[in-house]
């Protein structure tokens, strides 16, 4: 979508990161928004400074798990703006345990809104997207999309079938009017890690570590170039949208070595914590 002056974006999950920043930028294209999230007080954060920019701007106070409320979700922005051209599924949240110890509400929880909120988004706005004469579906995966890393099992699945979802996606649209893209950020400083449910198998010390870990392996890549990158990737319509140099390199070498790949996680966190045993736990 290479023109986005005078075309009405929605996007979800803007209390702060990923989706404030490119509701940001796209408010800076000239496109009018629809924004949305479970956050209010990050919702009307991200309202403010997106209306300062200009243009028509309204927000959403909205569960994206919810079925009932993601099917009058489109018919309340078609009401306001009268179109849609531009559907960022951003949404997400994430879950830190293993297979064994997890709990399967977590499991229900996170699948609620990082896939389904995903697969309700696509399913309740194509209709609306196709009578476009140009639309664009984004769908956000990660690099947990690419590969399956220990303790993420919850996190990696909901990626993985958002990844399955949209590449089919992209088949069964191809020759229509509406792109499809799947993104897959990296390490990005947003408040996911602060903010996921560590359960059983990790005290509070293995937590902080994490935590800590994380802010490292991010600290390199801003929401701020993210959604810059994430925006180049959307005017170019690219169909996979890589996010970062771990993304880049994950999906490199998953492709050439499908059955191996596991080693590399635990490569970098040697190096980052060569005196620690948090890479273990990975």
């Amino acid at each position: 979508m290479k023109q986005l002056k005078n075309r009405v974006a929605v996007v979800t999950g803007v209390a702060s990161g990923i989706g404030r920043e490119l509701s940001i930028l796209l408010a800076k294209e000239g496109a009018d928004l629809a924004i949305a999230d479970i956050n209010e007080e990050g919702l009307k954060a991200t309202y403010n400074e997106v209306e300062k920019i200009g243009g028509k701007v309204s927000m959403h106070l909205l569960d994206v798990s919810d079925r009932a409320a993601m099917e009058q979700f489109p018919r309340d922005v078609i009401e306001i703006h009268q179109h849609v051209h531009l559907l960022v599924n951003n949404a997400g949240v994430a879950v830190t345990d293993t297979v064994l110890n997890g709990d399967l509400k977590d499991f229900e929880w996170l699948m609620g809104i990082n896939f389904w909120g995903v697969v309700y988004g696509c399913k309740f706005f194509l209709p609306y997207l196709l009578k476009e004469d140009e639309a664009h579906i984004v769908n956000l995966s990660s690099i947990f999309g690419l590969a399956g890393v220990s303790s993420q099992a919850v996190y990696c699945s909901a990626k993985f079938a958002v990844r399955g979802f949209t590449e089919t996606l992209i088949a069964e649209l191809k020759g229509s009017n509406v792109r499809v893209s799947c993104v897959h950020p990296g390490g990005v400083t947003t408040n996911i890690a602060k903010n996921a449910r560590f359960k059983k198998s990790f005290n509070c010390e293995q937590r902080e570590e994490m935590v800590n870990l994380f802010a490292k392996l991010t600290q390199f890549m801003s929401p701020q170039k993210a959604a810059k990158i994430l925006l180049k990737g959307i005017k170019g319509n690219k169909r996979r949208i890589l996010i970062g140099p771990d993304s880049r390199l994950i999906s490199v070498v998953t492709r050439l070595s499908p059955s191996y790949y596991h080693g590399v996680p635990r490569f970098f966190f040697r190096m980052l914590y060569p005196d620690k045993n948090t890479y273990k736990t990975v």
